[in-house]
Order: C-alpha cells, then sequence, then structure tokens
C-alpha cells in the first residue's frame, strides 16, 4: 500500500514540476527547443520540443534502475509515478489537446473542453513572455465558469 501512495504522490507532485519546468524553463532558457511548439500547425512529425521528454524519462529510467537493483524499493515507484504523469501528458496534451495523434477527435467532456480553453490561452502568446497556464492537467475554476460548464 505504501508504494502506491508513493506513486500517487509523485503523480500528483508532477503537475507542480510541470509548471515549474515550463514557466521558467521552457519559457526561460530552453525557449530555444520549446519555441516551435508555440508555432501554428505542425510540419513534422516532430518538434524540437519533444526532447523535453528526456528531461523526465532519464530521471525514471534512473530512478527504476536503483530501485530495483538495490534495496531501495521505493526509488521505483517514484520512477513509476513520473512515468504514469509523463504518459497522461502524452495523452492528454499531444493526443487530446493538440490532436497530434488522431486517435480521441471527437470528446465532448467538461474537463477536457476546459483544459482545451487554458491551453489555448497559453499559446495564444506566441512568444516567450507573459504567457499563462503553464499547468496540464489542475484547470483552474474560471476557464470552467467561461464555457458554463460549472
Amino acid at each position: 500500500m505504501i508504494y502506491a501512495l508513493i506513486t500517487l504522490a509523485v503523480f500528483l507532485t508532477m503537475e507542480g514540476v510541470t509548471w515549474l519546468t515550463h514557466k521558467y524553463v521552457m519559457h526561460g532558457f530552453g525557449w530555444f527547443l520549446h519555441e516551435d511548439h508555440h508555432e501554428p500547425g505542425y510540419p513534422h512529425v516532430f518538434e524540437k520540443n519533444d526532447a523535453f521528454f528526456i528531461v523526465f524519462a532519464v530521471p525514471s529510467m534512473a530512478l527504476f534502475y536503483f530501485g530495483t537493483y538495490t534495496a531501495h524499493t521505493y526509488l521505483f515507484f517514484i520512477g513509476l509515478g513520473i512515468l504514469c504523469y509523463g504518459i497522461a501528458y502524452f495523452l492528454v496534451h499531444d493526443v487530446l489537446i493538440h490532436q497530434r495523434f488522431k486517435w480521441f477527435k471527437n470528446t465532448n467532456n467538461k474537463y477536457l473542453k476546459a483544459l482545451r480553453k487554458a491551453h489555448k490561452v497559453h499559446h495564444k502568446n506566441m512568444g516567450k513572455e507573459d504567457s499563462q497556464c503553464f499547468g496540464m492537467l489542475f484547470v483552474p475554476l474560471k476557464y470552467f465558469r467561461e464555457q458554463k460548464l460549472i
């Protein structure tokens, strides 16, 4: 049970880590990698921004390794929490919001509509500065209210 709680806690914590990374790294010194993500359309299958998956994948893989081959089993479950968040991020951000993969095109879910709205507000600003809505899975209530969803 403790390992399930560790995994869940890390998953939830990753939203804050993502927010901080997005605001201060991607819209900061890492803008040269993130900039193409703010350009309209996707002319290629991959974009430079996709390199950021490595920022989270490498520590997750290292935690799997050290959690498996040392007495510190809890490290495996920290890595699992990071991996689960990464999968959720991919499904929500790349599949549902940006439709980079046409798997779930016609969803009418209230949460997903609010999430899309918040992300559109983020992408409204094409530049590095003055953006908002840096998180991914936790949507500010105002985006539900704006659509009269709650």
